[in-house]
């Protein structure tokens, strides 16, 4: 019998409490709509992208708030330790606090009592996802109200289980920490030998990218015209899709008529396309290898390689120069973050023969399979940790409740998994 096991029989045998989130946490923080107008302060005002793992450390883009502002707006500080929860666009998301600080209304916090464990309630969170979403009122940005989160119910274990859990729980998420981190150098690795490979130091030719092939942008058939995109079977690329180096699927496909009516291009495959206005640029030129036919949008400019260009090689050459071309390409100003595309163009890379670009292809793909695929390396390991964690997350937050005696389907399932795999994850 497990450590667990132990100590809910001796502390809980039959069956947890069940109770709403306002009778159990000391507070339910609610912040205000109103943004601060003045950022100099040293209480950190904290976004989604500041989350990092499952805590907000600080704000990473260095925004604080004053004790002045705070008072004279009533602006609404979660203290140490709350656990905060998206209520609004990224619902889903959940971390800890580590300092003070500050959020927009995006975010309710949930301060834990006397009874309950932050971590053991961030993991319990967790695993309540599908339910908020359910709970959402329906609208462009759906959004969860506070009553709606102080109602909801919450399995309250004594202390000592609550406890084991959260350890049982920390090691797989150490484990998967340890994994992406060893992912993330060897990220690093392959950024230095693709450097290396594409380093011509005079041996090569020099082109520019429009000397590489055809350069073409795309455009959106009109979405009010649902006979463009209902049914469609034609891929459609827009920014949303510039998430991985070689695309597999669109999110969005376009039918027959749309390409004809509305003068539509289907790429070839094999073609490389790239983002040249999107708010990504702030920070990252997304490269993406383009293994099928495919129509684009307005945001994207596509390559159709020369018969001396490997496609390959030329996805790899504009990747490994991304941060220089977006450094120098960038324009300055403007609602939209966007490239200009004439310095695009005039921006040159190396072009060795045939041979030597199979190579560095070769090379360069081997690499990149150990850091992107999902088949094979580091990421099939942090993926396949990824759901043992959330199977035994699952089975370790599912209980009987108090004074029950007829448990659900799913509960009755979940007491026979924990006689025969809690021993595995101890």
């Amino acid at each position: 019998m497990s450590r667990l096991d132990e100590l809910i029989k001796e502390l809980c045998p039959n069956g947890v409490e069940f109770q709403r989130i306002k009778d159990v946490c000391d507070d339910v923080i609610v912040p205000m709509r109103d943004r601060p107008k003045t950022f100099d302060g040293n209480i950190p005002w904290c976004r989604i992208e500041d989350k990092e793992g499952q805590y907000f450390n600080k704000s990473l883009s260095g925004l604080g708030v004053s004790e002045d502002v705070i008072k004279k707006m009533n602006l609404k500080v979660f203290p140490t330790g709350t656990v905060i929860c998206s209520c609004s666009a990224s619902l889903g998301t959940y971390a800890i606090n580590t300092q003070p600080l500050i959020t927009n209304q995006t975010f309710i916090g949930l301060v834990c009592g006397k009874r309950l464990f932050n971590k053991y309630l961030l993991y319990y969170m967790e695993t309540q996802t599908k339910y908020l979403k359910s709970q959402a009122s329906t609208g462009t940005i759906p959004y969860i109200s506070r009553k709606k989160f102080e109602e909801m119910l919450i399995p309250v274990p004594p202390l000592e289980v609550q406890r084991e859990i959260v350890r049982v729980l920390d090691s797989f998420t150490l484990l998967t920490a340890e994994l992406t981190a060893e992912l993330t150098a060897r990220k690093k690795q392959y950024e230095f030998y693709r450097d290396k490979l594409l380093s011509h130091d005079g041996n090569y030719l020099v082109k520019s990218l429009a000397e590489l092939g055809e350069w073409s942008g795309g455009k959106t058939p009109s979405m009010s015209e649902k006979s463009f995109w209902e049914q469609g079977t034609i891929p459609w690329i827009s920014s949303k899709d510039m998430k991985s180096s070689t695309l597999i699927e669109t999110k969005d496909h376009i039918t027959e008529k749309a390409v004809k009516e509305a003068s539509m291009t289907v790429y070839p495959a094999n073609s490389i396309a790239i983002v040249t206005r999107s708010g990504i640029l702030k920070h990252t030129f997304p490269v993406a290898y383009v293994p099928f036919e495919t129509t684009i949008n307005q945001d994207i400019k596509m390559l159709v390689v020369n018969e001396g260009i490997l496609p390959r090689y030329a996805f790899h050459v504009i990747q490994g120069k991304g941060n220089d071309i977006l450094i120098k390409t960038k324009k300055q100003g403007g609602t939209v973050d966007s490239l200009d595309f004439q310095k695009v163009l005039a921006y040159k890379v190396p072009v060795p023969s045939k041979d030597i670009q199979s190579r560095v292809v070769e090379l360069l793909d081997n690499f990149e399979s150990i850091c992107t695929d999902l088949n094979i390396g580091l990421p099939a390991e942090i993926e396949a940790r990824q759901k043992q964690y959330e199977y035994y997350r699952e089975l370790l937050l599912t209980f009987a409740e108090t004074g029950s005696t007829i448990m659900t389907d799913r509960q009755t399932d979940r007491q026979t998994d924990r006689q025969t795999d809690r021993t595995e994850c101890n």
